[in-house]
């Protein structure tokens, strides 16, 4: 191993932030306030959301309270995959039929396209590269998921997904051992921090009021709590994500899982040469604990996974310090993908939080009894789905205020899903430690065997995991 754990910049936030460079802080809330909707998150949800209420009704008066500074979150820490990906389309499938599922789905599909123009459209800068994502197979069992995954998401309407053999892949992206491939077109890569600046430059620039360093401990009906002042709102929001369980009362909620990654020193001309990765794509796999990456503007490879995936008591982290065991296991997922990269250094590590709900669906809500909305549980997936349930959002409340009528989006299956609670400590913890320990056994199990069965692990761990 060429990286010594003193040569890492280990946290810091990100190295999306070690890039593009700490934001300067906006003042925090001055005392008690009123606005036409108070937003809670300063992340991609919420600045979304502000952004479309302002563009629909610049009347509005939207204020964002952020507790940190607009993107210290999972916006400002993910991997970068802006991608039509949504957690929960099989479950809303069973529940609300199969033509409400692919209705879902494209609308994921068209929010690639979303993001892409508005970003263009406003000026944001964000290193975007529309390259689509390859999901990669290295082991027979892996292969016969991926021709599953590949079938079933053709059933959903992607008819532009293309499948590849070894040699299809290998001209795309030079995986090592990768024995299959599915490519589709509605993804692109990011600088996650680039776009998280540009959002908050341009909703300030509409007129939303964006207190930073502002936690909310508490919401209620038409309040937003803070520890100077309160927020009073005919609409409040919650767009809190991994950070939900820090509020009163939502402990259980969501749960904070806990992603990681590694960005790689710059790589030579040389050694893309024996990657390939031309056309930018970004990168998964087909693994239980699977792994994504991408390739950055700046000629990095930059690899995510799981890593120590909770923390007791649904704490989060304040700075994206990560374990070295977790810098070293994803470093082993590089070289074993890329061995010729054997002697890069790894620049930069750092983690961060996403919100799993007990079902693993993401949701769209807004109680048109007490005025209180939200959108999350992403469940990794948030990078475009943030986009889609802004717009949502904006639908919802402007039904709700007269101001608009049903919409495309408003009828969407995930709007106004109900999910029960996480269990409590210590049960939580035990659950998800045990859940993440028996996916990377199969994992395990299957680069060991030549079978093209899912190792009988991964179909237990799905079960108690409630994610099918």
């Amino acid at each position: 191993m060429s990286s010594s754990a003193s040569s890492v910049v280990n946290g810091g936030i990100s190295f999306w932030y070690a890039d593009d460079g700490l934001p300067a802080l906006r003042e925090p809330l001055g005392g008690d306030a009123s606005a036409d909707v108070v937003i809670v998150g300063g992340g991609y949800t919420g600045l979304w959301t502000a952004y479309y209420l302002k563009k629909a009704a610049p009347f509005l008066r939207v204020t964002v309270l952020e507790q940190k500074f607009c993107g210290y979150g999972a916006s400002g820490r993910n991997g970068g995959w802006l991608y039509n990906g949504i957690a929960g389309r099989d479950r809303y499938a069973r529940l609300h039929g199969h033509e409400a599922a692919v209705g879902l789905q494209k609308a994921m599909n068209d929010t690639v396209d979303e993001v892409v123009r508005v970003a263009r459209e406003e000026g944001i800068e964000a290193d975007l590269h529309k390259g689509g994502v390859l999901e990669v197979a290295t082991t027979p069992a892996q292969l016969a998921r991926l021709k599953d995954f590949h079938a079933h998401e053709l059933s959903y309407g992607e008819k532009d997904r293309e499948l590849y053999d070894a040699g299809g892949t290998a001209e795309r992206i030079r995986v090592a051992g990768a024995v299959g491939s599915t490519w589709t077109p509605h993804g692109a890569r990011l600088h996650p921090v680039k776009l998280v600046k540009g959002l908050a430059r341009v909703v300030e620039a509409l007129g939303v009021v964006i207190h930073e360093s502002t936690p909310v401990t508490e919401i209620r009906p038409k309040h937003a709590v803070t520890p100077y002042g309160t927020v009073r709102a005919p609409y409040v929001l919650r767009c809190t994500e991994g950070f939900t369980a820090g509020l009163k009362g939502h402990r259980r909620t969501w749960l904070p899982m806990n992603s990681s990654m590694i960005a790689t020193e710059p790589l030579t001309d040389e050694q893309w040469e024996s990657v390939g990765w031309d056309g930018l794509e970004t990168l998964g796999d087909m693994a239980h604990a699977y792994m994504y990456a991408q390739r950055t503007a700046d000629g990095r490879i930059a690899l995510g996974g799981r890593g120590v995936p909770y923390r007791f008591g649904s704490r989060t982290d304040n700075d994206g310090r990560t374990q070295q065991a977790t810098i070293e296991a994803l470093r082993e997922i590089l070289v074993r993908f890329f061995p010729s990269l054997a002697g890069v250094r790894v620049g930069h590590a750092w983690s961060g939080v996403l919100g799993v709900p007990r079902d693993w669906c993401a949701t769209v809500t807004l109680d048109r009894t007490t005025g209180l909305g939200w959108a999350g549980g992403y469940v990794g997936s948030g990078v475009a789905t943030t986009n889609l349930a802004a717009r949502t959002l904006r639908d919802l409340v402007q039904l709700d205020s007269g101001q608009g009528g049903r919409t495309g989006l408003t009828d969407l299956p995930w709007v106004g899903h109900k999910v029960r609670k996480w269990e409590p400590e210590p049960l939580r913890w035990l659950g998800v430690q045990g859940l993440y320990l028996t996916y990377r056994a199969a994992d395990q199990r299957e680069r060991s065997s030549h079978s093209v069965e899912s190792s009988r692990l991964a179909r237990i761990a799905d079960r108690v995991a409630g994610r099918h």
